[in-house]
């Protein structure tokens, strides 16, 4: 496809505009953004020759419990074992229920299963593709013992009803916070919104460890179990001394290192996302058929992803045919996410269709994820955005 005359704007700094062999632009849906800073932090600690847990962990819990604003954070090998080990920390158990969305990843649920629990679907709102809370006021049973909100693609969720069904109910909230370091909700930070909350430092996230996970609470009784359940059910007194079945879901020293360079830079970085988003706003402006993120008052998102949803009836084409257009044009997009997860075995095991959540099952159908992250310059936002406006031109409703 012949790009359309790109739009220079004064955006963000990034790296050099990538090109392939034939000199077409490429534009990357992710990037880890790793510095000198990084490299020279974990070469210390492999010369140190303590590379396990130990006191980069330490203060990298440290900072980001001061950075959610919490009172505690304990430091796991990934998100999907923060989850997990959250879950367990919480009480969550065989013959429990927790109420939550089927648009997100799979660790989502999964560690629910994981847990002996069962994971109940409710539908969301279609405007933020978020939990909608009257859906999951309706999902409520006798057995549910908790509510698993996801601040999908770091917009956080409407919390205040959240909070006010759980109260009403004597429910846990729990926040899945894997795609929203930095974002608020009235002012306060994603992970300190809850009972308890998880992130991930997956290369692709907002701040990145390569791999880990991080669990944040004010209560010192699911602090106090995690730390256990991450180190084989060891009390946190004495060495070897076993008090529950637990699991090696440890971080180590050179991922903490790390992680302690990345938090420092998430505000910058965070910044970055934004300024482009806003870019992305402007220059997508009033596409038929093409529905931008919401702005939701009270709610600032992170944008770990910059996910669009594209209505074939309005916009000419879907949502893969303008994927597989702008890959022609060197632009990566991602699909967060092709199915909504209670059309997959180990949920249609419970008993779970395709049609028992409409909203999710239409939008999965509809979202496509643009590039966004800090390693991208104004250039490559508005290269992006010409790319989409030519599509749609030439696309017939």
């Amino acid at each position: 496809m012949r790009a359309a005359r790109m739009h220079r704007e004064a955006g963000p700094r990034g790296a050099s505009p990538r090109t392939d062999a034939e000199g077409r632009r490429m534009v990357t849906l992710a990037r880890p953004c790793i510095g000198m800073e990084e490299k020279r932090a974990v070469m210390e600690v492999l010369d140190s020759g303590a590379i396990a847990q130990g006191p980069k962990v330490l203060a990298f819990e440290e900072s980001f419990a001061a950075y959610c604003g919490t009172k505690h954070a304990v430091a796991l090998a990934n998100g999907t074992v923060a989850l997990h080990a959250m879950l367990l920390a919480a009480g969550i158990g065989n013959g429990d229920e927790v109420v939550t969305t089927p648009l997100s990843f799979a660790a989502t649920a999964n560690a629910v299963l994981m847990a002996g629990a069962k994971p109940v679907f409710a539908d969301i709102d279609p405007s933020t593709m978020n939990l909608d809370p009257e859906n999951a006021c309706a999902a409520l049973t006798p057995r549910t013992c908790a509510l698993l909100v996801v601040h999908l693609y770091g917009l956080p969720c409407d919390m205040d009803s959240f909070q006010s069904l759980a109260e009403r109910g004597n429910l846990l909230v729990l926040e899945d916070s894997c795609q929203a370091h930095g974002a608020t909700y009235r002012g306060r930070r994603a992970g300190s919104l809850g009972d308890a909350a998880c992130f991930s430092f997956y290369a692709t996230k907002n701040m990145t460890c390569g791999e880990g996970g991080m669990i944040t609470t004010f209560d010192d009784g699911i602090a106090e179990r995690a730390r256990r359940l991450r180190f084989h059910g060891q009390d946190n007194g004495g060495k070897y001394i076993y008090r529950e079945l637990g699991f090696n879901y440890r971080m180590t020293d050179i991922a903490a290192a790390l992680g302690l360079c990345q938090l420092e830079k998430l505000p910058s970085m965070n910044d970055l996302r934004h300024t482009n988003a806003s870019l992305y706003r402007r220059l997508l402006a009033g596409i038929p058929g093409l529905i931008l993120p919401p702005v939701v008052q009270g709610a600032e998102h992170a944008y770990h992803q910059f996910t669009v949803r594209v209505v074939r009836k309005d916009f000419g084409l879907d949502r893969d045919e303008l994927a597989r257009a702008l890959s022609r044009s060197g632009v990566e997009t991602g699909i967060h996410y092709p199915l909504p997860l209670h059309v997959y075995p180990q949920f249609t095991a419970l008993g779970y269709r395709w049609g028992d959540f409409p909203n999710a099952e239409r939008v999965s159908g509809e979202v496509l994820s643009l590039p966004v992250g800090p390693h991208l310059c104004g250039e490559d936002i508005a290269y992006v955005a010409a790319c989409i406006r030519e599509v749609a031109e030439h696309a017939v409703p």
